[in-house]
């Protein structure tokens, strides 16, 4: 069995490319082309394009998209439980699009190719991208109070040793 997917995941990256000069050019012809951005706004497009990212790549409410790219069964377990196992394809583009979407760094330039898009594409965009990056905020202070949360419980149990 040839493992096609380098050939998968370089048409992905063609692609990605398309979409990108698209994108590009579809702002430089509606004169919104950019030619410099504010902190305040660098970090709203940074902090939604981080919500945007965690939202696809872990959150349990778009974990049917995800599915779409697994082998999923759905079993019995012990006790009468139901036990579903993902799987990953073997090869062919829904792997790709499944280790595009499981992978942070993967999704994170396309999530911040969208939101830089349509940060710059419309007004209409700010509120989205400002409530994207309100929470992207609340996500990264979460993880900061779940890491020193960690850290104590460590040297809790270090200093009881």
């Amino acid at each position: 069995m040839k493992d096609d997917q380098g050939v998968w995941n370089f048409i992905f990256s063609l692609f990605f490319l398309a979409v990108f000069a698209g994108a590009l050019w579809a702002l430089f012809a509606l004169g919104r082309l950019p030619i410099a951005i504010t902190v305040f706004d660098f970090i709203l497009v940074i902090l939604a394009t981080l919500r945007v990212t965690r939202l696809f790549v872990y959150d349990k409410v778009t974990q049917f998209i995800r599915d779409w790219f697994m082998r999923k069964e759905i079993m019995e377990g012990d006790g009468g439980e139901i036990v579903i196992v993902r799987q990953k394809l073997a090869r062919g583009p829904r792997r790709t699009i499944h280790e595009l979407l499981s992978c942070p760094w993967c999704f994170g330039i396309w999530s911040g190719l969208s939101v830089s898009f349509f940060y710059y594409l419309t007004p209409l965009a700010w509120f989205p991208i400002l409530v994207l990056a309100v929470s992207g905020a609340g996500t990264m202070l979460q993880l900061l109070s779940n890491m020193i949360g960690w850290r104590a419980e460590y040297l809790k149990k270090k200093t009881e040793e």
